[in-house]
C-alpha cells in the first residue's frame, strides 16, 4: 500500500459515458498532483465504468456497485478514500487546473474551515459556457445562509476535511438505505442529499463554511427534464427541511418559511430555463405567498424571476427564445468586461 495522498477526489458516476472522460481529464490536469481519484460507478447501464477503467493512471480506482443513488455513491467513495481532505466532483462537471491547489492552500490557511467551496461557471450539455456564474456568499456564513441560500451551490464545488465529515457521520435507522454501514450522506434521499448534509454540519458542529473568490468549477446544467421534476425536487427539499426542524425546532420555526420561499423561487428559475411558463409562474407566486419578504430581501432576483415567468407564460416561444438569446449575449459582454 502506497502512502496516503493529501486529497481524495470522489466522483460518483451513473450513465455518464458522454462526459466522464473529460471530467476525469480535468482532475488529471490539476496543478496539485498528490491526489487519488475514486470513481464510484453506481450501477450504470452504459460503459461509464469501462471508460474510467481504461484511463491509465495509478491514481485512479474504480468501484462498481448496484445503484444506490448519489448519496450512496458518495458514501462508498468516502469509505474508500484514504486522504484527510475529500473533494467531490460529479462526473459530468469539470474543474479548472488550479482547483485543488487553491482549496488545499485555503484549508491550510484556515484551520477552522471544514467546508471550502468556490463559485461555479455554468456550461450546457455540450460544454459551452453560458456566460453565467454562481456567485454565492463566501464569508461569515451562518446556518441561516446554508439553509436559505446553500452557498456551496453544487456537488462539484466543495472540498471538505475528513474530520468535518466524520463529525456528522450517522447510522441510518433500521430499514433505511445504508442502515448496515456508517454514512455521511443520508441515502434515503435521492435529491437534496447535499444540503441535508451541509445542514447537519452547520447546526451540530463548530466547523465553518468559507468560499474562494475565484470560480474554479464548471457546473453543467442539463436542459432535459428540468421542469418535469421540480415538484419531486420540492418534496425532497421539504423532507430535508423536516430533518432540520427535528435537529433545531426553534431555528426552523424562525426561518423555515423564508427558506421554503427561496427554494420555490429557485425551482421557478429552473422552470424558466426549461421554458415552462405555466409552472414557473405557479412556483414563483407560491414563493411570494409563502414569504413575501423575498421581495424586499432580494428584490431584483425575485422580480426578474416573476417577470420572466410572466413574459414566458404570455409570449410565443419563438419570440421568448430571441429575447433570451439577446439577454445572454449582453450578459456575456458584461462578463468579458466590455460595455453594452
Amino acid at each position: 500500500m502506497t502512502a496516503p495522498p493529501s486529497v481524495s477526489v470522489v466522483m460518483p458516476a451513473y450513465n455518464v459515458a458522454a462526459f466522464i472522460e473529460e471530467s476525469i481529464g480535468s482532475v488529471l490536469a490539476q496543478t496539485w498532483s498528490d491526489f487519488e481519484l475514486v470513481v464510484v460507478d453506481d450501477g450504470s447501464s452504459d460503459n461509464s465504468a469501462a471508460l474510467a477503467e481504461a484511463i491509465d493512471d495509478p491514481r485512479i480506482s474504480v468501484i462498481r456497485q448496484v445503484n444506490r443513488g448519489l448519496a450512496g455513491a458518495r458514501n462508498t467513495g468516502i469509505r474508500a478514500a484514504r486522504a484527510p481532505i475529500i473533494a467531490f466532483l460529479d462526473s459530468d462537471d469539470l474543474w479548472m487546473p488550479r482547483k485543488l491547489e487553491a482549496h488545499m492552500a485555503h484549508l491550510a490557511a484556515h484551520p477552522a474551515v471544514g467546508v471550502s467551496f468556490d463559485p461555479s461557471r455554468i456550461i450546457d450539455d455540450a460544454g459551452h459556457p453560458l456566460g453565467l456564474v454562481q456567485t454565492p456568499k463566501r464569508r461569515d456564513i451562518s446556518p441561516l445562509d446554508v439553509f436559505t441560500r446553500n452557498p456551496v451551490g453544487n456537488g462539484s464545488a466543495p472540498v471538505i476535511r475528513r474530520t468535518c465529515l466524520d463529525s456528522i457521520a450517522l447510522l441510518p435507522a433500521p430499514g433505511e438505505p445504508g442502515a448496515d454501514r456508517l454514512c455521511w450522506f443520508d441515502e434515503s434521499f435521492r435529491q437534496s442529499e447535499d444540503i441535508e448534509c451541509w445542514m447537519r454540519i452547520a447546526l451540530t458542529t463548530d466547523w465553518r463554511f468559507q468560499g474562494l473568490d475565484e470560480a474554479l468549477t464548471w457546473y453543467r446544467i442539463s436542459e432535459s427534464g428540468l421542469s418535469a421534476n421540480v415538484e419531486r425536487q420540492f418534496e425532497s427539499w421539504r423532507r430535508m427541511a423536516a430533518k432540520v426542524a427535528a435537529l433545531d425546532p426553534e431555528f426552523y420555526l424562525d426561518h423555515g418559511r423564508l427558506a421554503e420561499a427561496y427554494q420555490l423561487r429557485y425551482l421557478a428559475r429552473r422552470a424558466v430555463r426549461s421554458r415552462d411558463g405555466r409552472k414557473a409562474l405557479s412556483l414563483v407566486t407560491r414563493a411570494i405567498r409563502t414569504a413575501p419578504a423575498i421581495l424586499w430581501k432580494e428584490p431584483l432576483r425575485s422580480l426578474v424571476t416573476l417577470g420572466a415567468a410572466i413574459v414566458l407564460r404570455g409570449t410565443p416561444l419563438v419570440l421568448y427564445r430571441s429575447l433570451e438569446r439577446l439577454a445572454l449575449s449582453l450578459n456575456q459582454i458584461r462578463t468579458r468586461g466590455g460595455t453594452a
